[in-house]
């Protein structure tokens, strides 16, 4: 489990392909879900595995539709477990800890609540494309009771767009030869932009007068 755990955090799909072969679509589907529904779980890379399994689509390894419909049923179920996680336990997990410290900070929970104030209902979706903020989004909503037939209808769009945004420009982009040479930069780039507005939202609340 270890090694896998330790190839499966650089993307090296090949290394897990060869290992695992068609098993690596319930690994892709455990990361999916377990990133999006357990709310202690936000680190683990979503953005770049959408679109290096579209990558690796590309190029016959993978199929695209096995991609889309599992890891679409991934991050619904996920989110959906996570939003009533927040709604039935809601702000008493924030009192467990492991080893001494707590499972799941606070201050993650304090800049999702300042991403839906700012954003509105349309953040469901929106935070899909954000890292940390994707995995707190249903707990949030859940702790706030939303009204479950919108935040499903949020939830739904949103895992569609996600899914296929990322993976289809994977699997758009995987015949560009500098793409393909340059695998771990690209994923790496992918990772900045997804942190970017976490970063400029930092930085920004830094400048503000007390």
């Amino acid at each position: 489990m270890y090694e896998l755990f330790k190839h499966l955090m650089p993307l090296d799909f090949k290394w897990i392909m060869l290992n695992y072969g068609t098993i690596i679509y319930t690994i892709l589907f455990l990361v999916i879900f377990i990133e999006t529904g357990l709310v202690a779980m936000p680190f683990l890379p979503g953005d770049s595995l959408l679109f290096m399994a579209g990558l690796f689509a590309r190029s016959g390894d993978l199929n695209l539709a096995y991609i889309f419909i599992l890891l679409f049923i991934a991050a619904v179920l996920g989110d959906n477990c996570n939003y009533w996680i927040g709604r039935k336990v809601g702000i008493k997990v924030f009192n467990l800890k492991l080893r001494g410290k707590p499972l799941v900070k606070k201050e993650y929970l304090d800049k999702t609540h300042l991403f839906f104030e700012k954003h509105g209902t349309k953040a469901i979706i929106m935070a899909r494309f954000v890292p940390f903020v994707r995995t707190f989004a249903p707990f949030a909503a859940g702790i706030a009771e939303m009204d479950y037939k919108k935040y499903l209808l949020y939830d739904l769009l949103g895992g569609a767009l996600w899914i296929g945004s990322l993976s289809t420009a994977g699997y758009l982009l995987g015949n560009v030869e500098f793409i393909r040479h340059h695998v771990d930069a690209v994923c790496l780039g992918i990772i900045l932009l997804s942190v970017l507005p976490i970063i400029v939202g930092y930085f920004k609340g830094r400048k503000k007068p007390n």
